[in-house]
């Protein structure tokens, strides 16, 4: 009888110490850290610019029509963008840039410098090339323009130069990425965008 009593507590024992085993792998389970999540490189995000382009003062520089930006760098990292009437923000003073009018206003008038926002695929050197495309049938002068990315001021591009009028219905601008120095001065390879399929919609 005895034996039988201590056998009973050994077992009793055993499966109250089991128990408390199985309470503390899981407390300990619960305790443990979070798994850090991985990020996978060489993931493109999308980057925030602003884009300063001035119109001349000249009679019949301004235009309503719509106009196409094009800019990139040397690693292929290309930004386009169709409709850029529509990412207007705002007039800058041309004698003040650092006074703003947040006014809205038809962009694109004579004697007047436009700040636009774009986001785009993220370019990793400097802005070296720009191209505008103006999509109608009146004349637009464009004078000086700049291309600023945010928070990287390092990638941000210098001044290109336009000053004349634009030919309608295709790119015209400046690429300063691939150039060389010739007897006759500073040869500039020109930029050929090749024309992106166009895709049927579905029945």
């Amino acid at each position: 009888m005895a034996m039988k009593k201590s056998r009973g507590s050994i077992f009793a024992f055993c499966v109250l110490f089991l128990a408390l085993q199985i309470c503390g792998l899981a407390s300990g389970v619960e305790n443990l850290p979070p798994e850090n999540k991985v990020v996978e490189a060489g993931n493109k995000e999308n980057c925030n610019y602003t884009v300063t382009i001035e119109t001349t003062c000249t009679q019949g520089a301004e235009t309503s029509n719509r106009v196409s930006l094009r800019f990139g760098d040397t690693n292929g990292n290309d930004v386009l963008v169709h409709h850029l009437n529509s990412k207007h923000v705002r007039k800058v003073d041309p004698l003040e840039p650092m006074v703003l009018d947040d006014v809205p206003r038809k962009p694109f008038q004579a004697c007047t410098m436009d700040e636009f926002q774009v986001t785009g695929q993220c370019v990793e050197k400097q802005i070296c090339y720009m191209y505008l495309k103006l999509m109608g049938n009146d004349d637009w002068r464009p004078g000086l323009a700049q291309i600023r990315m945010t928070g990287a001021s390092h990638l941000s591009s210098n001044y290109f130069y336009f000053r004349r009028y634009l030919p309608q219905h295709v790119w015209h601008g400046s690429d300063i990425c691939d150039s060389e120095v010739t007897p006759f001065g500073i040869k500039y390879t020109r930029k050929v965008f090749p024309r992106k399929p166009i895709m049927n919609p579905m029945p």
